[in-house]
């Protein structure tokens, strides 16, 4: 009876293997009675399961990808995993026409075990499927959380972890070894800052005098970041969804006990405040009072056209902790690596002291209005962008109908991936493209450097229907991150090293071991909180 279900089951695969292959043939081959382009170049498939045998035994899969486009000589390749046709994207001119050109075909998301987990079942904005939701979660973030209004309402906060980042530092400075590990100190911040404007607070339980984290908020951003490392892992059931349940990977029990974590820290928090909320509404209690203080308060008070709350608790939720891991790894990741090879190249952090001299001073700390003359320090932070790209791919563009872009044929249901180091790292757009150099970054046409790359010839912070809605929130953090750090220390590789070890990781994208330096403070004592 086994082997006689077993067969039938293969049976019935294999003809919806057929059936499907059938369809996407004709549609390559008519469209209004004319031949159109083939799929773009990549590996011969195996029927039914396509390229997942060499997924699974070339890991990590996205070096494996990047590879097989460099051995293939393509900026646009097809990878067929199960049913699905991936395309990863490392040029600009085509990554343009797929967000630009062709954008409204490719503004879904694809599921993905990690993106219902971690959404809540597709509650929120960046990772739900084009839809109804994704339309009422955007429209919430782009007017109610990012406005210009709110980031002004909240810039003391900001403020206020950029000095506490002074005051860590120092005290690091200060100890018997005075080394700083780099990698906690930027990680932390942004972490910081994030809790702060969302909860107003940055501990979760009690605070430590030099300014540090505690277990807790280690754990927080530890699990944060095991999030964000499997919503861009390649997980076989995201290919074959009968799988899912199975963790054959081992992916789904990773993710589950990070979103456990994170709630355990989010939850009593919000569930509080919505209490003290709901409360008010019915009676004389207040919060504090009835003006939002922070972030969460907005998302609870936000009401529909009747006077109802507008979003639930599910949502509000869910939204808290997506926002939480879409702030924190970008800027800390680039703060890392731009440190890192200034500090082995003297005399480009002197230019970055240099500057902020000139249009600071030494007589206060360096603030958010200063950012738009500091020219210099920007260039160091787009170059770490270019060349050290936080993760491998943008999150996934998924096609919502059959399109024809760089003269290929791009089935519906596709999985497109913008390569953010084969962007960046492209020889046939920028001159020794491995080399940091923030010079080129500053040309005569430039009055004012941004960190944003509307021509995708790197990616900072994405663009098109799926882009980042806070580019401004994310250039802040990271821009007071590194010139808070550069203006007020002295920096060089720690006593027993020569230089600071820039060598990648092989499972991802950060420096192989986190960057240690020695810091001494270069301002007078009285500006270090």
């Amino acid at each position: 009876m086994i082997s006689t279900i077993s067969v039938a089951l293969l049976f019935i695969v294999l003809i919806h293997f057929l059936v499907h292959k059938t369809k996407l043939t004709f549609r390559c081959i008519l469209e209004n009675g004319k031949s159109v382009p083939q799929l773009p170049p990549g590996p011969s498939p195996w029927p039914i399961i396509g390229c997942v045998p060499e997924m699974l035994r070339q890991k990590p899969t996205f070096r494996w990808i990047h590879r097989l486009m460099k051995e293939m000589d393509t900026n646009i390749a097809c990878i067929r995993l199960g049913n699905v046709h991936v395309i990863p994207v490392t040029c600009p001119e085509i990554a343009r026409e797929f967000l630009t050109k062709h954008d409204a075909k490719f503004s879904s998301r694809p599921p993905s075990m990690a993106s219902r987990t971690c959404s809540g079942g597709y509650l929120t904005a960046i990772l739900t499927p084009y839809g109804t939701q994704w339309k009422k979660m955007r429209r919430v973030l782009v007017s109610e959380i990012i406005s210009p209004a709110r980031r002004r309402w909240l810039k003391d906060r900001r403020t206020e972890e950029a000095d506490n980042l002074v005051k860590y530092i120092y005290n690091r400075s200060k100890s018997l070894s005075q080394t700083v590990n780099v990698r906690t100190a930027t990680r932390q911040y942004t972490a910081n800052v994030t809790r702060q404007i969302m909860f107003s607070k940055r501990w979760f339980g009690e605070e430590r005098a030099d300014g540090g984290p505690t277990v807790a908020e280690e754990e927080h951003v530890e699990a944060v970041y095991t999030i964000l490392k499997y919503l861009f892992a390649f997980c076989i059931s995201d290919y074959f969804p009968w799988l899912v349940g199975l963790d054959l990977d081992g992916h789904e029990r990773l993710v589950k006990e990070a979103i456990s974590t994170v709630k355990k820290y989010h939850d009593p928090i919000i569930d509080s405040r919505i209490g003290k909320w709901r409360r008010f509404g019915h009676s004389n209690e207040e919060p504090t009072s009835d003006e939002p203080h922070d972030l969460l308060d907005v998302l609870i008070t936000l009401k529909d056209s009747e006077g109802k709350p507008l979003l639930t608790l599910e949502e509000i939720k869910a939204q808290v902790t997506e926002i939480m891991f879409a702030s924190i790894d970008n800027p800390a990741n680039a703060v890392e690596w731009a440190l890192a090879e200034m500090i082995n190249q003297p005399e480009m952090l002197k230019t970055a002291m240099d500057e902020l001299d000139r249009v600071v001073g030494k007589e206060r700390l360096v603030q958010e209005c200063d950012i738009p003359h500091l020219n210099y320090i920007k260039a160091c932070a787009r170059e770490a962008f270019r060349l050290h790209p936080i993760r491998p791919f943008v999150p996934t563009h998924m096609a919502m109908s059959d399109a024809v872009v760089a003269g290929y044929f791009i089935p519906k249901g596709s999985h497109v991936l913008l390569s953010r180091p084969g962007l960046g790292r492209n020889p046939k757009v920028w001159n020794n493209p491995l080399e940091f150099r923030p010079e080129r970054h500053l040309t005569s046409e430039c009055t004012e450097v941004q960190l944003t790359e509307p021509d995708l010839r790197f990616i900072s912070f994405s663009t098109g229907r799926r882009s980042c809605v806070a580019p401004l929130f994310g250039t802040a953090m990271t821009v007071m991150l590194l010139a808070r750090m550069v203006q007020g220390f002295n920096w060089k590789a720690p006593r027993d090293v020569t230089s600071i070890n820039l060598d990648e990781s092989i499972e991802d994208m950060f420096p192989v071991d986190p960057v240690i330096a020695h810091a001494e403070p270069r301002l007078p004592l009285y500006l270090y909180p």
